[in-house]
């Protein structure tokens, strides 16, 4: 098994537990937990580039971080929405 699929596996987890977390706040806690771990990740992968990199994916980093600060209002229900769309699309990259 390489390396992505294991990535995958360890995120459909998260987002399944998101979907299975019956206490709304604590279901909002873990989509706030995957936020902070995503902009840390945009943040490590941002200082790994240097200024051509950079600004090449400047947008593209800045697209993220756009999308993950949507990401913060939304509500328990939601969240558990927005969790099933991402396993349905990590199931459908497997397939291919």
């Amino acid at each position: 098994m390489n390396k992505s699929i294991k990535t995958d596996d360890v995120i459909f987890n998260f987002f399944k537990q998101i979907c299975d977390e019956k206490d709304d706040q604590k279901c909002l806690e873990l989509g706030n937990s995957w936020i902070q771990a995503m902009e840390t990740n945009l943040s490590n992968m941002e200082a790994n580039l240097n200024g051509a990199d950079k600004l090449k994916h400047k947008d593209d980093i800045q697209s993220n971080r756009d999308h993950l600060n949507s990401l913060k209002s939304k509500s328990s229900s939601e969240w558990r929405e927005y969790a099933t769309q991402c396993m349905i699309e990590i199931m459908n990259h497997k397939g291919k």
